[in-house]
């Protein structure tokens, strides 16, 4: 499903990811772990296509396509979804309206009919319940007053009502309390664990993957993958430390 080789890519001419390799099939979920600085968050912005991250060489393909020829909206209606590890606010935008011009969006792109009113609210209910997330704040301009558990639950309604093919999910479990951690998880399970979808976990510390139990798990350091094993392997960065696990 994603395919990545030998992948290369600066920002403001320092590299950063330094031949990275990782392929993850579809039904997987991987995890990337790694310590600060590693590439952890340039990975993620590099495949959904961020501005300023500058691919210098290696290639990626998703789905069959050739990722990095595609501009970051057509990389979201082939399926593609990144969640931020900080989501931004935007003061005067209505989260509800922002969701059902999204899903539209990427609709229009897979040349499919756009959702009602109707249909769009009763999806958007429906994913909301699923996150433990009152409507009521939907109606509010996107993620303006939200906490930080409050913003990544409001991202995963955003992923389920797109339901990508693919999610590429940075540090997710940044700035949850030991409830909205289990409800986040819940909720990446619920839309992404299925036939045919794949995610990719970047995260700091084990804790989320208790929830989203990955097939493997990956250390990223100085730019490449520099160790894979199962899940035991993310408990042992936890006891032993980066440098230990990954020397």
């Amino acid at each position: 499903m994603l395919q990545i080789d030998n992948l290369t890519a600066e920002i403001g001419g320092k590299p950063i990811l330094k031949g990275l390799s990782l392929t993850v099939n579809a039904g997987e979920v991987h995890a990337i772990m790694g310590p600060n600085g590693a590439g952890k968050s340039t990975l993620g912005y590099v495949l959904g296509g961020r501005p300023g991250y500058e691919v210098t060489g290696g290639s990626v393909s998703f789905d069959g396509q050739d990722l990095l020829q595609l501009e970051p909206h057509e990389r979201a209606a082939a399926g593609l979804f990144l969640g931020f590890q900080y989501p931004v606010e935007i003061p005067g935008v209505s989260f509800v309206q922002f969701l059902r011009e999204a899903a539209n969006a990427q609709r229009k792109g897979r040349g499919e009919e756009p959702l009602s009113g109707g249909e769009f609210l009763k999806l958007a209910k429906e994913k909301a319940a699923l996150l433990k997330l009152d409507m009521d704040m939907l109606k509010r301009p996107v993620n303006v007053g939200f906490s930080g558990g409050e913003k990544k639950r409001a991202e995963m309604v955003q992923m389920g009502i797109l339901d990508p093919k693919f999610a590429v999910l940075d540090e997710t479990d940044s700035g949850l309390d030991i409830d909205a951690l289990r409800i986040v998880g819940e909720g990446i399970n619920a839309i992404m664990r299925q036939p045919g979808k794949g995610v990719l976990l970047i995260t700091h510390y084990q804790r989320l993957l208790d929830y989203v139990k990955p097939d493997y798990v990956h250390v990223l350091a100085a730019g490449r993958i520099v160790k894979t094993g199962g899940p035991e392997l993310a408990l042992q960065l936890e006891e032993e430390g980066y440098e230990a696990v990954a020397a």
